[in-house]
C-alpha cells in the first residue's frame, strides 16, 4: 500500500507532538519535503504525491534522526542565516538568530564608514564571514577557526555561494592567524560563551550534538571573550570596530575589560529578540 506525502507527515507530526517537540507539525512537514526534495509548501500542492518505498525508508531515519534529539538543521543538511543558507553538520555550531543581529551592527558600522577590512574569530560555518562578503563591500575579509574540520566547512559554504574569492580562511585560534603588524578596521566573534556549570542546563539538541569547543569557554565561560577583548586594540586600525556576541548574563563583564583597556571608546550593548544585552560595539581610540 502507498503512503500519501501529507498524511505520512501528520503522521509524523503525531508523534513528534506525543514526545514533546514545540514545533512538531512544522519540523515532519520540513523532513519530508527534504526527503521528498520539495519545498514545504509543495507537500500541500502535491498532499496525495505517493511515496516509494525508498522515499519512506529515508524519511523513518530522518524522523528517528529527530527523535534522538539531533538537530533538525543537522538532519536536513543546512540552516538559513540572514540572506544565505549554510551547509550545517555536526563540524560547526547551528548558526543563531542573535548572530544575525551581530552582523546587522556590524554591516551598518561598516557602510557608514567604508571599512576596507574585517576578521571573523571562530566562523564555525563562515556565517559571519560569508554575509559581510555577501552584503557589505568590504574588500578584504579574513575567517579563522581553531577547528581545522569547520574551517573545511565554512570553505565549501563560500564556494556553494560564489563567495570563495571574497574570504580568505585561516587555521588558529584566536589571535594566533593575524600577522605581525597586520591590522583590521573590524574585528567580529561570536566566540564560545557557555560556562561549564551550565552544561546541564542545555538542551539535549545542544549539548549532545553541537561540538563543545564551539560552545564552552571554561568554568565561567568568560575565558575566550577574556582573550579577544585583551588583544583586539593592537589588531584594529584607530577607529576600528570590535564586535562580539556574549551569553545572557556577561555584558557587564565584558563591558568592563573593554573599559579597563584605555583603549576603546564607551562600550554599546544591543539586546537580542529576547531582550538580553547580547551584542557589544566599542570602536578603538
Amino acid at each position: 500500500m502507498g503512503h500519501a506525502a501529507l498524511e505520512l507527515s501528520r503522521q509524523a507530526a503525531a508523534v513528534f507532538k506525543e514526545r514533546g517537540f514545540d514545533n512538531s507539525r512544522l519540523e515532519a512537514e520540513l523532513l519530508l519535503a527534504s526527503v521528498l526534495g520539495l519545498k514545504r509548501l509543495d507537500l500541500y500542492l502535491q498532499f496525495d504525491r505517493p511515496i516509494d518505498e525508498s522515499e519512506l525508508e529515508r524519511f523513518r531515519v530522518a524522523v528517528r534522526r529527530r527523535l534522538r534529539r539531533e538537530p533538525l538543521q543537522y538532519i536536513l543538511g543546512e540552516a538559513a542565516f540572514r540572506d544565505i543558507v549554510l551547509r550545517v553538520d555536526r563540524r560547526v555550531l547551528i548558526p543563531r538568530p542573535e548572530t544575525e543581529i551581530l552582523v546587522g551592527e556590524v554591516l551598518a558600522w561598516a557602510a557608514a564608514r567604508g571599512a576596507a577590512s574585517a576578521l571573523d574569530i571562530g566562523t564555525g560555518s563562515g556565517a559571519i564571514a560569508l554575509s559581510l562578503a555577501r552584503e557589505s563591500g568590504i574588500s578584504r575579509i579574513v575567517a579563522s577557526d581553531a577547528s581545522a574540520d569547520a574551517l573545511a566547512l565554512a570553505g565549501e559554504n563560500a564556494a556553494r555561494l560564489g563567495l570563495e574569492g571574497r574570504v580568505e580562511f585561516r587555521a588558529g585560534a584566536t589571535w594566533s592567524i593575524v600577522g605581525a603588524g597586520e591590522k583590521f578596521d573590524i574585528i567580529v566573534s561570536n566566540p564560545p560563551y557557555v560556562a561549564e556549570s551550565e552544561r546541564g542546563m542545555l538542551a539535549r539538541e545542544v549539548v549532545e550534538w553541537e561540538p563543545a569547543a564551539a560552545l564552552f569557554a571554561g568554568s565561567d565561560g568568560l575565558a575566550i571573550l577574556g582573550e579577544l577583548v585583551a588583544g583586539a586594540a593592537d589588531r584594529l586600525v584607530e577607529g576600528g570596530l570590535f564586535a562580539v556576541e556574549v551569553g545572557a548574563s556577561q555584558a557587564g563583564a565584558v563591558a568592563a575589560w573593554i573599559r579597563q583597556t584605555g583603549r576603546f571608546d564607551e562600550p554599546r550593548t544591543v539586546q537580542d529578540l529576547a531582550g538580553h544585552d547580547r551584542i557589544i560595539l566599542a570602536a578603538r581610540t
